[in-house]
């Protein structure tokens, strides 16, 4: 893993939750809470991806190319995605009120 592929996760993260942000509506926490919880999100699932794909043979040779980029920025994008609908939504079921 070198700091390239990190950046790709994060920013990749941070559109992720963007656009997961926009699609949901309902569990959006707003433009730059939609970002941070995507960059970490990002981060995290880029590097669940790595490992468990084993890194990619791009990585372990210290190379950059298509095909750790497009690992990158899949794994990022979802992992930040995924991360900023599930915080949504812990967060609608906390302010919900009791009927």
């Amino acid at each position: 893993m070198d700091i390239v592929s990190l950046i790709i996760q994060l920013l990749s993260g941070a559109a992720g939750g963007n656009l997961a942000g926009a699609a949901l509506k309902k569990f959006s926490l707003g433009s730059i809470g939609n970002s941070i919880v995507g960059i970490i999100g990002g981060g995290l699932g880029g590097q669940l991806l790595g490992v468990l794909t084993g890194g990619g043979a791009g990585a372990a040779a210290g190379g950059l190319d298509v095909g750790s980029i497009i690992s990158s920025v899949a794994g990022g994008g979802v992992g930040g995605g995924v991360l900023m609908a599930v915080i949504g939504l812990i967060r609608q079921a906390m302010t919900k009120k009791p009927s």
